[in-house]
């Protein structure tokens, strides 16, 4: 009898002696037992709405706050979002281990997966004669759920259209809030330079970051304001998004990020006149001989330059050229040659994942040092995404990143001149030109490491894979034959 009252009455039970516990607790001042109902529902979601948790995710990372931050121990961890990735990548790692056809089983033969698949391989690898074994561990675990989070769990979730337009307006949406933020607190200091650096703390660590990030949707709020699908009202925010991001970008005071957006324009423009691929590569090559024949007439010409940051918008873009007494493209410079000397050190495998910052004071040399180096190599990376892995997982690392790059580039164009003129196409071009931004911020900065950056960086990419895969070049051929039938 009262084993069929408790069989009948289970829950009851339950949350009566939940409340019963958790008030002795508390009445000892001890509160932890008060989040496990919301680890419950977390715990349900993730098994049984994994794309929503996915969702959330998207939207709280530009919301996100680094541990670091909040001065608990130095843990590099971002919060909500990253223990929800870590949580999310066990849960696919062991259903991927469990079951067969978790992913469609062209995504693993697609060419982006084949290198995403290599780079975590060598990673891997270059933990084993890693000058920091520990570091190396962390750093691939971090780039793991990152991957598995953004880039394998979202060509599930990209299988729906309508999810890819909600992965980049949730995050645009979360990227708004941190916007108007920053500008109303920049506001109280007149948008002026110097604090320009500091005031999206601490949703951001710095200003190179946040404009980094805004760069990567501007093409997207571009292309939503004119989206064929689109109605009205969403029209209408999807501008009052681009102004925010406009805003965004120009007080962010972000050079580099800058630099992003002009590289962008110049593919859209490539891409809009079809020029073949010869003539860019041609002219690429042409611009590089140039370079190296008239490299030394090119540095004096740059060194005498000498206008420096500034709340001066126009003698702000004119220091990006400034390599004799800016103070910031200077230490990217000494930066840089520490990446490459270490480089010549251990040229095959590397320092080791993760192990740039940690690694590179004693490979500065006395005449790159600036004003804002550090004796013990405290300031940050390699400020390039290329550099970095060049010094910490040798030449094979670098190529492999460049192949990323390389292959992305391919299928997106490719994709993208196949495309009729549509929604689709127009998330291709979005996806794309966002990439392309950080392709070029990479030159001049890293943030990879940052769920801010690695989760559009991972979904776009997913994107173009999945859009890639829905319409392949026989689908094309297919449209054409319609077209020429419907014609006659």
């Amino acid at each position: 009898m009262a084993f069929n009252l408790l069989k009948d009455r289970w829950i009851l039970v339950v949350c009566t002696t939940f409340i019963l516990l958790n008030a002795v607790l508390m009445a000892f001042e001890q509160y932890w037992l008060n989040l496990l109902p919301v680890a419950l529902i977390l715990g349900w979601a993730m098994i049984a709405r994994a794309d929503r948790v996915l969702l959330f995710i998207v939207f709280a990372t530009p919301l996100s706050i680094n541990m670091e931050q909040l001065d608990l121990g130095g843990i590099g961890v971002a919060i909500p979002t990253e223990p929800l990735m870590v949580c999310l990548t066990l849960l696919f790692l062991l259903k991927l281990g469990l079951e067969r056809g978790v992913l469609d089983a062209r995504v693993w033969r697609h060419p982006i997966t084949v290198v995403i698949i290599a780079q975590l391989v060598w990673m891997a690898f270059c933990i084993i004669p890693s000058s920091l074994p520990m570091v190396s561990v962390k750093y691939l675990a971090a780039r793991l759920w990152f991957v598995c989070t953004m880039y394998f769990m979202a060509t599930r979730l990209f299988e729906r259209p309508a999810n890819m337009q909600r992965f980049a307006w949730l995050y645009m949406a979360g990227l708004s809030i941190v916007i108007g933020y920053t500008l109303i607190r920049h506001a109280g200091f007149h948008f002026e330079h110097d604090p320009a650096h500091w005031v999206m703390e601490p949703f951001f660590k710095d200003h190179t970051s946040y404009g980094a990030i805004i760069a990567f949707f501007l093409p997207f709020a571009v292309t939503a304001v004119g989206l064929p699908d689109s109605s009205v009202p969403r029209r209408g925010v999807a501008v009052v998004f681009l102004l925010l991001l406009l805003l965004g970008m120009v007080f962010s005071y972000t050079r580099a990020a800058w630099v992003g957006v002009v590289a962008a324009l110049g593919v859209l423009l490539v891409l809009k006149l079809r020029v073949p691929g010869w003539i860019v590569f041609g002219t690429a090559l042409v611009a590089g001989g140039v370079y190296l024949v008239n490299r030394d007439q090119i540095t004096i010409a740059l060194e005498r330059n000498r206008q420096e940051s500034s709340d001066d918008l126009a003698k702000h873009v004119s220091s990006i050229s400034n390599i004799s007494s800016d103070a910031s493209n200077l230490e990217r410079i000494n930066r840089w040659n520490s990446a490459l000397r270490m480089f010549e050190e251990r040229p095959w495998t590397g320092w080791g994942p993760g192990t740039y910052m940690f690694q590179y004071a004693p490979f500065q040399a006395a005449a790159d040092r600036t004003i804002i180096s550090t004796n013990f190599g405290t300031g940050g990376n390699a400020h390039s995404e290329f550099l970095g892995p060049l010094s910490e997982q040798g030449l094979p690392g670098m190529l492999i990143v460049v192949a990323l790059i390389g292959v992305t580039t391919w299928t997106a164009v490719r994709l993208w001149l196949r495309l009729p003129p549509g929604a689709e196409r127009g998330m291709v071009g979005a996806a794309f030109l966002g990439l392309v931004s950080y392709y070029v911020h990479g030159t001049l900065n890293n943030f990879l490491d940052l769920d801010k950056a690695s989760v559009p960086f991972w979904g776009f990419t997913a994107m173009l894979v999945v859009m890639d895969l829905r319409n392949p070049p026989a689908a094309q051929a297919k449209r054409q034959v319609s077209s020429a039938i419907s014609s006659r």
